[in-house]
Parts: structure tokens; C-alpha cells; sequence
């Protein structure tokens, strides 16, 4: 079985490694990779949340700058602009935590302020360091997640050497970041950034190797969904090709995965939770 902790939020604490979280992506971006403009009106973008968290999802992660290879960064006005009407729709809506998704310290300060738990820095802490003293400062929790280089220079990038020692020890770095400002080890979760500036054949690599970040002793969370290195000629076969990456980096150790496909995602998180409880004890 997976290494079980206790993730401490703002109002709650989320038990992780018993059953797979899902965590349900909500971008109102228009230019994101898969679902660009679908929900930037926040009208859509309130009733989206509210059905992903009806079809599963444990946690509504709401991202309003894309991350796309080659996207450009936004000012924080823009983000700002983007995710404070959908925010201000959802506050008290939801049963389940909202995470934001977000490396600037001043759209975190404003998203936690209206009732966000989680801060998901696709940096790692890297871009704005100092969004670490508002996470600590409102006593969010934190995602860190690996990106190499930026969106926009991915394409330039040559393959890492060593991914997973180079993951491991950027993440431990990141985890020290946080540390230095008060940021309690309980409060976080690591994210090895799948296709944030690696390689396609090197994202396989980190889904079949997620136990080399066992010596970190956090939980960790996986996100593969419609992901370019699982692209297919269909939506239909990247959905399988992303339940394929979700049941892999579970039975790998993931304790959770960021989704778009909520409801199919369920399924195949559940046949990859009972397989792991019927694992022999080693």
C-alpha cells in the first residue's frame, strides 16, 4: 500500500493513500491545450466546478493562465482578471477544498482571501519565491510541482540526464524554500511535472519510477490528463491513453491525480486502489 499522511488544508485535513484523490481541472483560460475557452465565461466556469465535484472530483483546481508548451506569461492583473468572478461565484458552493492553480504570490493573495485552501505552483517556488510566505501566511496548502525551464523555451530544452535524480533533488529544494518561511512539511505535496519541459519518452520514465521520490517522504501527486506525450488521433483514445497514465502512476504511488475526465478518471482509479489493496505485503 501506498505510505498514508494527512494533508493539513485551511479547514480540513485530507487523508491520502487509502483511496486515490482526484483532483478536477478547471481552466479559464482561453488558450489552455485541451479546453481553451470553454469556461472563461465564469457563469460556465461556476457550473463546470459544480459538476466536477457532482462526477467525483475531491478537490477543483482552477487554473486561469495556461501552461502549454510555448504559451506566454500573463500579468497577474490578467490572471486576476480571469479567476477572481469565478471565485467570488463559488465561495461557500463547494463541499470539496478549490485549489488554484498559480506561481504569483499576488493572484494567491487574492485567491486565498476568498476562501481557496490549496496554492498548485507549477514552479516549485522557482518563478515568485515569495509566494511561499502568502501560503504560509493563510495556512494553504501547497502543491510544488517540477517545471524545467519555461513554457515557452520547453521546445529548446535537450533531454535530462538523470530525471528522476534531477526531479528528486529540485523537489527537495523546493520542499527547503517553503521551509525556510514557516511552511509545515504537513502542508505540502510534491508534483513530479509531467511534460513540464521533459522529454516525451522521459515522461514514461517518471510514471514508471514515482518510488525514486519515496525518500522525500511526501505524498505525491500525478498529473497526465490529455497530456502531448499521451495524445492519440481521437479525444475518445487520449482518454484511454490518459486512464492508462492515471492507473500506472497510482500503482507507482501517486496518492493523487489531476483530471479532466473526472468521472472515467473514478473508474480506473478505483481498479488501480483495489489492485494495490490486494497486493501481498513485502
Amino acid at each position: 500500500m501506498r505510505k498514508l499522511f494527512f494533508w493539513k488544508l485551511r479547514q480540513r485535513e485530507i487523508k491520502l493513500g487509502e483511496r486515490t484523490v482526484l483532483m478536477g481541472v478547471l481552466n479559464v483560460t482561453p488558450d489552455s491545450f485541451s479546453d481553451g475557452g470553454k469556461f472563461v465565461d465564469p457563469d460556465r466556469a461556476f457550473a463546470r466546478a459544480l459538476e466536477l465535484e457532482e462526477l467525483g472530483a475531491d478537490i477543483v483546481d482552477i487554473g486561469a493562465e495556461s501552461t502549454r508548451p510555448g504559451s506566454a506569461r500573463i500579468s497577474a492583473a490578467e490572471e486576476i482578471r480571469r479567476l477572481i468572478p469565478v471565485l467570488k461565484r463559488l465561495k461557500g458552493q463547494l463541499s470539496v477544498p478549490i485549489s488554484v492553480d498559480t506561481y504569483k504570490a499576488e493572484v494567491a493573495e487574492r485567491a486565498l482571501e476568498l476562501g481557496v485552501e490549496i496554492i498548485n505552483d507549477p514552479s516549485g517556488l522557482t518563478f515568485e519565491p515569495q509566494l511561499a510566505r502568502v501560503v504560509s501566511n493563510h495556512d494553504a496548502g501547497l502543491v510544488l510541482n517540477h517545471m524545467r525551464g519555461r513554457p515557452e523555451t520547453w521546445s529548446k530544452l535537450a533531454p535530462i540526464p538523470d530525471p528522476m535524480g534531477t526531479i528528486a533533488r529540485d523537489l527537495d529544494a523546493a520542499i527547503s524554500r517553503a521551509r525556510r518561511v514557516g511552511i509545515d512539511r504537513t502542508r505540502m505535496v510534491l508534483d513530479p511535472g509531467l511534460g513540464f519541459g521533459k522529454r516525451k519518452e522521459q515522461n514514461a520514465l517518471i510514471l514508471g519510477s514515482l518510488g525514486a521520490l519515496a525518500p522525500l517522504e511526501m505524498p505525491i501527486l500525478v498529473g497526465p490528463s490529455r497530456k502531448q506525450f499521451l495524445a492519440h488521433a481521437t479525444a475518445d483514445e487520449t482518454r484511454f491513453a490518459t486512464a492508462a497514465a492515471v492507473t500506472a502512476a497510482i500503482l507507482n504511488g501517486a496518492h493523487i491525480v489531476r483530471v479532466h475526465d473526472v468521472k472515467e478518471m473514478r473508474a480506473a482509479a478505483d481498479v488501480a486502489d483495489e489492485i494495490l489493496r490486494q497486493r501481498p505485503e513485502r
